[in-house]
């Protein structure tokens, strides 16, 4: 499914939701339940959905209405179908939620030879987060320093991998893990000839 497909279904997802209501649903009280719920700040929100502070706070207080493609960021920082976000009728929480693979958020960097999927759930971000990553040969993740006392964690799952901080590198073997200050600049590279893939954990103090 392409961008454009995918689009499609979203909107077709949204006017399901919109066709049987008289009016439109009033989205903001229960993106803010959502987002209480996982106990998230508006500031929180904001950088994981990429959407402006004062657009979501306008739309929690119903003075605006999200377009379907703001709707569907948000949705999927809350890690909820669109739908849901769209509905008025109250679910309950599920025992257990199974994410599909294509409902996993993904950060790729095709630039730079990366892709970064998102496994930890979005109320902990800036806490405690644990990703994906896999590197393309001759790949790397550059990344600036993340706030201070922040650690990351990086188990080497299939491939290899260098990592830099500093200035500091040090090669990482199959099956081993490093684990390095993330308040400086660092770096993992993949220097060899087939894709590698990590799991990476990043802990915020």
């Amino acid at each position: 499914m392409d961008i454009t497909d995918s689009h499609k279904t979203l909107q077709a997802c949204a006017m399901k939701n919109l066709v049987v209501q008289k009016s439109p649903p009033e989205v903001g009280a229960t993106l803010q339940k959502m987002r209480l719920a996982r106990g998230l700040t508006l500031d929180d929100l904001s950088r994981a959905a990429g959407v402006s502070k004062s657009m979501l706070s306008q739309i929690e207080r119903e003075k605006a209405n999200p377009t379907i493609a703001v709707a569907w960021r948000l949705s999927n920082a809350l890690g909820v179908g669109i739908g849901e976000l769209l509905s008025t009728d109250t679910k309950e929480v599920e025992a257990i939620r199974i994410l599909d693979p294509h409902e996993t958020p993904t950060l790729p960097g095709d630039h730079a030879g990366y892709v970064l999927r998102i496994l930890g759930p979005m109320e902990l971000a800036g806490k405690f987060e644990w990703y994906e990553l896999t590197l393309a040969p001759g790949g790397e993740l550059v990344s600036q320093p993340h706030d201070p006392g922040a650690m990351e964690h990086l188990t080497l799952l299939h491939g290899g991998m260098e990592i830099e901080v500093d200035g500091s590198k040090r090669k990482l073997k199959l099956g081993g893990t490093a684990r390095y200050h993330a308040d400086r600049s660092h770096a993992i590279r993949n220097l060899g000839k087939t894709e590698a893939k990590a799991l990476m954990v990043v802990i915020h103090r």
